[in-house]
């Protein structure tokens, strides 16, 4: 398989020469502090919002659940994800915050590390992880809620430095 790029272009990095899916080596990589912050939200009927809001869902305080969720989703991701190092993780911090506009939950995933290399994959998997509980301790009462706006919306350390959306 050919994966050649252009100058201009990026190259993929967790493909080897020939073309095989390999693990990233970053060993010569220097150990730096990174963060990742991640987020996401879940739309739902506005009577389910309530019911989250009141503390009297069926299965118990659903945003609690979910943060606990959210946080061992982050210490799992390598597990998950195929080609994730397992990372040394210093701090996370999961936020969820609830919008009555717009009958949703938002879940914020701030991941933190000293290592060599980053926690983008933990934070994301942070606010999966966190989203689905919440669908999950909800759906007898909302099949039709919808996990919606997951993205990295600031990364800092390493070689590249710092990123944020625009």
């Amino acid at each position: 398989m050919n994966r050649s790029v252009t100058e201009d272009s990026p190259t993929l990095t967790h493909f080897d020469a020939a073309g095989e899916a390999h693990m990233v080596d970053v060993g010569a990589k220097a150990s730096t502090q990174r963060l990742a912050v991640a987020t996401g939200r879940i739309v739902m009927k506005p009577a389910t919002l309530a019911l989250i809001m009141s503390g009297t869902a069926k299965k118990g305080d659903v945003l609690g659940i979910a943060r606990i969720a959210a946080i061992q989703g982050a210490k799992r991701t390598s597990e998950l994800i195929p080609l994730c190092h397992p990372v040394a993780i210093t701090k996370i911090s999961i936020d969820l915050a609830i919008d009555e506009a717009s009958s949703s939950v938002r879940c914020t995933a701030t991941v933190a590390c000293t290592g060599q290399t980053g926690v983008e994959m933990e934070a994301l998997t942070a606010v999966q992880v966190g989203l689905l509980t919440v669908y999950d301790m909800c759906k007898a009462v909302d099949r039709g809620m919808t996990i919606t706006d997951v993205g990295l919306i600031e990364k800092r350390g390493g070689k590249s430095g710092t990123w944020q959306t625009g």
